[in-house]
């Protein structure tokens, strides 16, 4: 694949969808689909005693719990058998086989410790997962589920004779007992009971957002300790790495209020909404390795549960996300049009809409107006270029947008280092970004060449990584306010 090559060489740079917002996992990049879309089901079956039921439903809900995306290496592209390099702020976690192999996944793990791995962090040899794994949104998965993926797993995956990696993570992270105490402060979620005040379609897609899809691990900010906000912070857009999940709730301006409901249906199936969306980094993985495959009734629960989250507004948002910009103003007739061929080094001193119109116009138009088809799509009414942080457009532009959705490839190259294209420095893409948001997006927004450094490098570090590095004093002191907070909320429940 074209610009493949120079996708994956960001993997440092923190580019995959569960994690800077999970306690210990920025990962890289996503993977191709590990699922052909005629092995998916047509509509989820219910279980039922009967083998085959337990087998269509175990692969369905591994795809919406979207495990192969973490335990499948795009360089060895061996389904599940782990090997994914994980970059967090802490260092590199590597996922882990979870094939049938009874040497190295979990061919003799009993259903019992199955369970104890994917609900609760704890591997069958009693150590500790690090959250990467999102098993805090997988806590709340219910034991009808949580045994059909142990059936699917242990009897229709094939095992895969592929050694783990060792995971090393410096000093205090490496240190695996420590997520006991973590596990006590934030490890909450009990099985997933129905609220009997909502309807169906309502619990359907709570279960879905909160436990197997986990859309919280990335869309819900973060505390001190990289535990997930609640209350009124749930959904409300986090930081995630290089990107940002925006704001899921009702607000408005900064959320969903604005989308209608085909509209959010239509995203979460392929990634494009005209004039609105596209998705891009994470969330182009999520819709290529699963939401893709859910059916269209547990699509609609999604969107009917999303749609009744209270509005949580975000500042910087004048008018709803998306809905900023004009085709008018820009210029066709750039002096530098054509005078610098793409791969060539661009001078520095080149203007935001001369880089635009080297760099951008070819696909996007001078207008902004992208296509007439939408494949390359409008620059204006875009939810990257009219948010309320520089974010995504920015990791765009970095990075290239990569998504697969019924078979049809969505690329848009890298203009970071090691491109196939043209790379930009920082200062250049801070240029082009400025000249974007003014001309076609939110003009409140804007980034310095700064800014656009730390996101290439993978977005500003959270306070643990920061403060707790390998053998500091900080990390000793860290460990200490953990074991407080421990004794506080012990203290609090025996109370």
């Amino acid at each position: 694949m074209k610009y493949q090559k120079a996708i994956h060489a960001k993997k440092a740079a923190g580019f995959r969808r569960t994690l800077l917002s999970v306690c210990l996992g920025v990962s890289a990049l996503g993977v191709l689909p590990a699922f052909a879309a005629e092995q998916v089901p047509v509509s989820q079956p219910a279980v039922d005693n009967s083998a085959d039921a337990l087998l269509k439903q175990g692969h369905y809900l591994a795809i919406a719990a979207d495990c192969a995306a973490c335990h499948t290496d795009p360089e060895t592209k061996k389904t599940f058998a782990g090997g994914y390099a994980i970059h967090s702020p802490m260092g590199v976690i590597y996922s882990t086989n979870i094939t049938p192999s009874k040497q190295y996944g979990i061919g003799n793990y009993t259903e019992a410790q199955f369970e104890q791995a994917v609900r609760h962090g704890i591997r069958a040899d009693g150590s500790h997962l690090y959250p990467a794994m999102p098993y805090t949104s997988y806590a709340g998965l219910t034991d009808k589920d949580v045994h059909a993926l142990y059936y699917y797993f242990t009897h229709a995956v094939q095992p895969v004779e592929q050694a783990n990696r060792p995971t090393n993570l410096g000093f205090p992270f490496n240190i695996r007992q420590a997520m006991w105490g973590w596990n006590l402060l934030f490890l909450n979620q009990k099985p997933y009971r129905d609220d009997p005040s909502q309807s169906a379609d309502w619990n359907r897609g709570k279960y879905l957002v909160a436990n197997l899809e986990h859309c919280g691990e990335c869309h819900t900010p973060r505390n001190i300790m990289m535990g997930t906000e609640t209350g009124n912070a749930e959904y409300s857009g986090a930081a995630l790495g290089s990107w940002y999940a925006p704001n899921l709730t009702s607000d408005r301006l900064s959320g969903l209020g604005s989308w209608q409901r085909d509209q959010l249906m239509t995203y979460l199936k392929t990634g494009h909404v005209t004039g609105k969306a596209q998705a891009a980094g994470p969330m182009a993985e999520a819709i290529t390795n699963s939401l893709q495959y859910l059916d269209d009734k547990d699509i609609g629960a999604i969107v009917t549960y999303l749609q009744s989250l209270p509005a949580v507004s975000q500042p910087h948002q004048a008018k709803p996300t998306g809905d900023f910009g004009t085709s008018a103003g820009a210029n066709p007739d750039s002096a530098v049009r054509g005078t610098q061929p793409m791969g060539s080094a661009l001078p520095e001193d080149m203007s935001g809409e001369a880089l635009y119109d080297t760099t951008c116009a070819s696909c996007h138009q001078s207008s902004g107006a992208g296509t007439e088809d939408h494949f390359y799509p409008s620059l204006f009414n875009n939810t990257a270029t009219g948010g309320n942080t520089p974010n995504n457009l920015v990791s765009a532009i970095l990075f290239g947008v990569q998504r697969e959705v019924k078979g049809k490839q969505v690329l848009m190259p890298a203009f970071g280092p090691g491109s196939d294209v043209q790379s930009l420095n920082d200062q250049q893409v801070a240029k082009l970004s400025n000249y974007i948001f003014k001309q076609f997006g939110n003009p409140q927004l804007s980034v310095t060449a700064d800014q656009v450094k730390t996101l290439r490098e993978g977005g500003a570090q959270p306070f643990l990584a920061k403060y707790a590095a390998a053998g500091s004093v900080a990390g000793g002191i860290i460990l200490l306010l953990i074991i407080v907070l421990i004794i506080v909320r012990v203290s609090r429940k025996r109370r």
